[in-house]
């Protein structure tokens, strides 16, 4: 009889090595799971030199990474982990289908909503499960990730309530040294992540490629990353999620611990990459609006954002 909490030695897929994906990844086969990385751009450098994390508290190299091009090489799995950007999800159909097996999970770790939706839509809700990443760390180069705060995944199901297989996995990620916790409501946490994400991932692209300390240190852009803050905490009470106000200040306390950090968004931002703008930004406005709710600041952050995203492709 297997013993509570505790998984089998399952087969893990992981569809997008960035730096999430290489993080989490990374941390699972550094401690012995059978993970397998669909990689493209850092696929030989990988192969070569192995996946490298480095943080003030130790480095780990995993020297040997089951690298490949395609998930048709890969084969199915019992656990597929997404950490592709929400930019790219349609691309995600395709690469995810030679992965299942007749009950092969899907574990979302993208930033915004809407993205277990889209998941379920095309491979059946019982599927799904969502984790929420608050942490700090860049993909830096090729095979190298950055750890600037361990932080934090919350674990939720995208249907219902949390069933024993959440608690195995999350049981896994604790055995492998990730701070992980299961929550019962998936959607509220997404709304928690936003009070910080919308502001900080947007005022540091269009204040022109500042860290968070810099915003901290300005006083109109820290006062503007309030008001986003409350206008999220306001949509999330308006849709249903109850979020107390006092989470705005705990969130800029949090921040103020990261020292001169350059958000994800930011990175991609400066490297010429497409934005997640509708996943973060988009989707919560237009439940926003569909509530009722007055949102000016995001309404003029989510144009802003849009501009300088279509300025950069063109």
């Amino acid at each position: 009889m297997r013993s509570r909490h505790t998984l089998p030695n399952i087969r893990i897929a992981v569809v997008g090595a960035g730096a999430i994906g290489s993080y989490y990844g990374g941390k699972l086969a550094h401690f012995g799971r059978d993970v397998h990385f669909l990689m493209r751009s850092d696929y030989e450098v990988v192969r070569k030199r192995g996946l490298r994390i480095r943080s003030k508290g130790g480095n780990i190299h995993i020297a040997k990474i089951n690298a490949y091009r395609s998930t048709e090489e890969i084969g199915p799995c019992d656990l597929v982990i997404v950490a592709v950007k929400a930019s790219v999800n349609a691309q995600l159909p395709p690469l995810v289908r030679p992965l299942l097996g007749e009950k092969t999970m899907i574990l979302t770790l993208q930033n915004g909503l809407g993205n277990e939706e889209f998941l379920a839509q095309h491979f059946g809700a019982e599927r799904i499960l969502g984790g929420l990443c608050f942490i700090c760390l860049n993909r830096i180069e090729p095979g190298v990730i950055e750890l600037h705060d361990n932080g934090r995944v919350a674990l939720g199901e995208f249907s219902g309530f949390p069933r024993p297989r959440l608690h195995d996995l999350a049981w896994e990620f604790k055995r492998c040294g990730v701070v992980c916790s299961v929550v019962a409501d998936l959607a509220l946490e997404h709304w928690r992540k936003l009070v910080w994400n919308i502001p900080f991932n947007g005022l540091t692209i269009i204040a022109g490629g500042i860290d968070t300390a810099a915003i901290l240190a300005n006083d109109p852009l820290r006062l503007l990353a309030l008001e986003l803050m409350d206008e999220t905490v306001a949509i999330a009470n308006a849709c249903g999620h109850a979020l107390p106000t006092a989470v705005a200040l705990d969130q800029l306390k949090r921040t103020e611990t990261m020292g001169a950090y350059k958000p994800s968004t930011l990175m991609d931002y400066l490297a010429g990459r497409p934005l997640e703008i509708e996943a973060i930004w988009g989707e919560p406005l237009r439940r926003g609006l569909a509530a009722g709710v007055r949102t000016p600041q995001l309404e003029k952050l989510h144009r802003q954002l849009v501009a300088l995203d279509q300025a950069q492709r063109r």
